[in-house]
């Protein structure tokens, strides 16, 4: 018989797995900075980041993969993370923070989760952006 009570998001793996673990969750960045790339919004903190996005690309899987409650890949392979000290080297205000969130929302659009995870996430994907904000 098939569960018809999943777990909540946010509880255990759930979250990990509505994102389609690792694979899922690099499609969704390469998705995200695809949209980083694209959107007008968005020019300011593309300039924050480096040309080759390939190492980046690989952090911010891998710090999704943890946070979300799968594998602690980022600390594997960078070491510990703290957001907002991570970011305090530049400025982020709440324009910088929101066209954060709309390059995710973008990127949302082209993944096969189901639209209650993508709200969920979206909302949850907020508080990271709002500690990264270092300027009013």
């Amino acid at each position: 018989m098939e569960n018809q009570n999943p777990r909540p998001y946010g509880v255990g793996d759930a979250s990990f797995q509505a994102a389609g673990g690792e694979a899922g969750l690099r499609k969704l960045v390469d998705d995200f900075y695809d949209a980083m790339d694209q959107l007008p919004e968005a020019a300011k903190i593309r300039a924050m980041h480096p040309v080759d996005l390939t190492v980046t690309r690989d952090k911010l899987t891998r710090f999704l993969c943890g946070w979300l409650g799968g594998p602690k890949l980022y600390a594997e392979r960078y070491g510990s993370i703290i957001i907002p000290q991570a970011h305090r080297r530049f400025e982020i205000g709440p324009a910088e923070r929101d066209a954060w969130l709309a390059c995710m929302r973008e990127a949302l659009k082209n993944q096969p989760y189901a639209a209650e995870f993508k709200q969920y996430l979206l909302e949850q994907l907020y508080v990271p952006a709002e500690r990264s904000r270092n300027k009013d």
